[in-house]
């Protein structure tokens, strides 16, 4: 499909999106997060993906939320993408190449990795403009870098650089910027060749131990683990992990 805000392709097993309004530093309007929904779902849908990346056109990923669009951007279905993000079953890595403001920020939150260019920069401003959070960024930021590093960024709304943003784990790694795109497939390429299954489930539990607290994360990766055991017998259980035990690493 075509669409308006995005340039979508797929190849050897990746899923990629670009953010598409470079005049406006793809900031991110109703349209985007409707587009964004659509294809999420499509992704995670197709056998011939196993990974999506996302990043952005020109010298930003996205300046954040469109102003001009604001008072629409999270009335009806389309601005649930922000929690679509954490529903995709699939690994999602963010390619920051630029710009990452706000309402981008907050998309960013939802992903899994986030690999950064060296020309990368991050800031919350929403108190800046008088605004207030509607993607998840008052809760997800701290979850990533603790809560007063969080209350620091969103009260003060200063940018931090990539490798300020390395430092404090709000990025899993900062890499040239004529290599962003390269490194970014690489990282992906290796999720791609490990067990799609335990990829898929391990993230899973993951998100779900987050959401829930230990005690329930704990008792689902007991719940799934014995699944996977009862899938077979003892022998087929072995041969199972021998398959991938023996590939080259």
């Amino acid at each position: 499909m075509n669409y308006e805000t995005l340039l979508v392709e797929k190849k050897e097993g990746l899923g990629k999106i670009t953010l598409n309004r470079p005049k406006v530093l793809n900031a991110i309007n109703t349209k985007m997060l409707k587009e964004l929904n659509q294809v999420l779902t499509d992704l995670d849908h197709d056998d011939d993906v196993s990974a999506i990346i996302i990043t952005g056109t020109g010298k930003a990923f996205s300046a954040g939320l469109d102003l001009k669009d604001i008072a629409n951007a999270f009335q009806g279905a389309e601005g649930n993408v922000y929690s679509t993000m954490e529903q995709v079953t699939k690994p999602v890595i963010a390619a920051v190449n630029g710009y990452c403001y706000t309402g981008a920020l907050e998309l960013v939150l939802c992903f899994d990795l986030i690999v950064a260019s060296e020309q990368a920069v991050f800031a919350d401003t929403h108190a800046r403009y008088g605004l207030l959070h509607g993607g998840g960024g008052t809760q997800r930021l701290p979850l990533a870098i603790g809560a007063r590093k969080a209350k620091e960024l969103m009260l003060t709304c200063e940018p931090i650089t990539a490798a300020e943003a390395e430092r404090i784990g709000l990025v899993n790694k900062v890499v040239p910027a004529d290599k962003l795109a390269e490194e970014t497939e690489a990282l992906a390429k290796k999720i791609v060749g490990n067990s799609q299954h335990s990829v898929r489930t391990i993230k899973y539990l993951i998100d779900q131990g987050i959401k829930h607290g230990l005690a329930a994360g704990l008792e689902l990766e007991t719940h799934e683990f014995t699944k996977y055991v009862e899938k077979g017998t003892p022998e087929e259980v072995r041969k199972r992990i021998e398959s991938f035990t023996k590939r080259d690493c």
